[in-house]
């Protein structure tokens, strides 16, 4: 069976459809996805007020969304250990698959007030990650090399994931390679005007490294960034499609061979599923 023929659909890595932006409308953005040939979408938690959310999503979409657990660094505070807390829990009590330990990492981007426990909770939540063999998703807004830092000393072989939102250059890419069994990424910061050192580094690094996600709410891809319609502008599952298409075209492959490859790595970052031989 060839790679193309079994793989006829586009996985959304990282998306918060639980989040409040979709409340009026979450039935529909999630069928929007699903016609556009997003099948698969992953749901990082944030916070221990998001789990409720998550686990809704993945009981009532079981064959389209899927959970995962962890804390955002940018919601790490001074009670940063109730949450962490209520993440151990959930690791050990959820009840559906949990797929990832994740959005864990370093935000250094809005407030470095709470750096040092950043770091505390990414340790221990790596830590959760090899005990429950399961993978991470990782945060590192304006912090890549010291959350590449503390990955590169815990890494072991119960370790692996994404780099979630990656935006590097080709030596950024090739020391994440480096790590063995870690993914990069990519979502709407790839269709930017600004973004020509990304678009650099996806045009020189091998495809079988990334993955293919909407960060939705957030970071929607041109067109929809620059659309008029303010609601247009908000990030969803669907959208994905304009990341594929500019990965085909930086890469000068067809939108198919994306999907085959990206679907694949997707599958493996999460354990997801045997792919074929």
């Amino acid at each position: 069976m060839r790679l193309i023929e079994y793989y006829n659909m586009i996985v959304d890595t990282h998306a918060h459809l639980y989040f409040k932006h979709f409340r009026k409308e979450r039935d529909a953005i999630i069928q929007r996805a699903i016609e556009s040939g997003v099948s698969q979408i992953f749901l990082p938690n944030v916070d221990k007020d998001t789990i409720a959310g998550v686990y809704e999503l993945a009981t009532n979409y079981p064959d389209t969304c899927f959970a995962m657990m962890g804390i955002h660094p940018c919601y790490i505070k001074e009670d940063f250990e109730e949450h962490l807390a209520a993440i151990a829990h959930e690791l050990n009590n959820a009840p559906c698959k949990l797929y990832a330990v994740g959005e864990i990492g370093l935000d250094f981007y809005w407030d470095v007030t709470y750096k040092e426990e950043q770091k505390m909770a990414l340790r221990q939540q790596i830590e959760l990650a090899k005990q429950h063999e399961l993978p991470i998703v990782l945060h590192c807004r304006e912090s890549f090399d010291e959350t590449y830092e503390i990955v590169k000393e815990l890494k072991d072989e119960r370790l692996s994931g994404i780099f979630h939102c990656f935006t590097g250059k080709v030596a950024d890419a090739e020391k994440v390679i480096e790590l063995g069994d870690f993914y990069m990424g990519l979502g709407g910061v790839l269709t930017y005007r600004n973004s020509p050192d990304l678009q650099e580094t996806v045009k020189a690094i091998d495809l079988k490294h990334f993955v293919l996600e909407t960060d939705a709410p957030f970071l929607p891809p041109e067109p929809y960034r620059s659309a008029k319609d303010r609601k247009k502008r908000r990030n969803e599952s669907s959208y994905m499609v304009e990341v594929a298409k500019k990965v085909a075209a930086l890469k000068n492959i067809s939108y198919d061979e994306v999907a085959a490859i990206t679907t694949q790595n997707a599958h493996q970052a999460f354990k997801f599923a045997q792919v074929p031989s």
